[in-house]
């Protein structure tokens, strides 16, 4: 999911569970239709909830044991939320739901014809299906690239960055070669949608303010932020309006917006970028996703970037007991518009789904075809200042940043730590600190040969 919150409730993991369906013995069980959703994502769990009274057996399968709030993943990557702040156990969440059983397993295959999913230890057999499966970064056929620009998806990634960031200054600190010294102190932020535009004015806020007066050798405040997109404006979702605004933001704060600039190569020394070879020691991916393999698992036509084509009820064609969701679908509203791959989609996808089971297990008529309800778009634009599209309301700077900030802390329901989000932001914004500045986990990139 890209790093953009629509307006829509939170998965409400903390709060007291639901009563749910709960069999007298577990032959009564195993005799229920099981419903199989493979995905912790915002879809996943959201039809994994949503079944909770529905008279089935749930098994929720994922490769990780946490649920992330994607939105604020580049807080992690920043050095402003430690990752346990954005992620919860995905059994704690259904801790209370007696029908739901997790399954950490990576899936490999689905069995159509024996209508089974494959994963490395077994074979999990299902009546109706839900691949949620999510998406990864593109590089639009230059996979070469990624080990020295890496993407922003998963808690992996984001320590990862956060790194490589980090780790830049402090090389830079012990180098005496000053075009070394230039080359690690630029930073190269590819795509500007929300992830980019976040990801670089944060950036530029961590060496001018956060890493103020911590160096003897170096001035961070010297260091370079450019933001590559290959398109005429950042934030192409937005209105043109916003957009502007949103690039007059990043420039006032110090980011270097090149715009119509494709980047045509990518190395440990840097990239090249509208035909200019620039030298960076941290290039960062937010350019594009690519999806799941749900359409090759199972056969179905899929779109450019393999997400499947499904539906108006969001099943695989050819397959009504199995649907595909979220990142991994490329689906159509009721109205004929796209919908879009954002966390807000996926929910309202989740409860659709959840709905047409208990619709098919009734014997009731196929219900409508699923309609997005579009609830606004936000995006942070640097310390304080954030763009906000809710149709006919569009809001700027310091207010657009407040209802902002109010939106991402309050769809953090279900996060145990929501209230330490609260704290660590309010003391950011006085302190200009960064709370989660630890370099940890991680390799540096690829150094240059000497």
């Amino acid at each position: 999911m890209r790093a953009t919150v629509r307006l829509a409730p939170e998965i409400d993991g903390d709060a007291a569970p639901a009563p749910s369906v709960a069999p007298r013995d577990h032959m009564e069980a195993a005799r229920l239709p099981h419903v199989v959703v493979v995905g912790g994502g915002f879809g996943g769990i959201t039809v994994a909830k949503a079944l909770a009274h529905a008279p089935v057996r749930v098994t929720l399968i994922d490769k990780r044991n946490y649920h992330l709030f994607q939105p604020l993943l580049y807080q992690v990557a920043t050095a402003g939320l430690s990752p346990a702040q954005i992620a919860a156990p995905i059994r704690t969440i259904f801790r209370g739901q007696k029908n739901a059983t997790v399954l950490m397993e990576e899936v490999s295959g689905v069995d159509v014809a024996a209508r089974e999913v494959l994963t490395g230890a077994s074979r999990v057999p299902f009546d109706y299906l839900v691949l949620a499966t999510g998406a990864r970064h593109s590089y639009f056929g230059h996979d070469d690239w990624e080990p020295f620009a890496p993407g922003l998806k998963t808690l992996e990634d984001a320590t990862a960055i956060r790194a490589r960031i980090l780790s830049a200054f402090e090389r830079a600190e012990t180098e005496r070669d000053k075009t070394e010294i230039a080359r690690l102190m630029t930073f190269i932020v590819v795509g500007g949608g929300p992830t980019g535009v976040e990801l670089a004015g944060k950036i530029i806020e961590i060496a001018r303010h956060a890493l103020r007066k911590e160096f003897r050798n170096i001035d961070p405040a010297t260091a370079r932020v450019l933001l590559v997109e290959a398109g005429p404006r950042l934030l192409p979702a937005f209105p043109e309006v916003l957009s502007r605004d949103a690039k007059k933001r990043l420039e006032k704060l110090g980011v270097e917006v090149l715009l119509g600039q494709p980047v045509s190569a990518c190395d440990v020394m840097g990239a090249v970028v509208g035909g200019t070879q620039i030298p960076a020691s941290t290039i960062l991916w937010a350019a594009g996703v690519a999806s799941s393999p749900a359409a090759r698992w199972l056969g179905v036509p899929a779109d450019r970037a393999g997400r499947t084509i499904v539906g108006s009820d969001l099943t695989a064609p050819g397959h009504p007991n199995i649907f595909v969701i979220g990142d991994a679908a490329s689906a159509k509203s009721a109205n004929g518009k796209t919908v879009p791959g954002l966390a807000a989609a996926a929910k309202q996808q989740g409860h659709y789904v959840a709905q047409a089971i208990e619709a098919k297990l009734s014997g009731r008529a196929t219900r409508k075809p699923f309609r997005y309800t579009d609830f606004g778009n936000l995006a942070t634009v640097g310390r304080n200042a954030a763009v906000i599209d809710m149709g006919k309301l569009k809001l700027t700077g310091f207010p657009a940043w407040v209802l902002w900030s109010v939106a991402h802390i309050f769809f953090l329901i279900g996060f145990r730590s929501r209230l330490t989000v609260a704290v660590d932001w309010i003391w950011s914004y006085l302190s200009y600190r960064r709370s989660a500045r630890l370099i940890t986990g991680a390799s540096d990139p690829p150094k240059p040969s000497s």
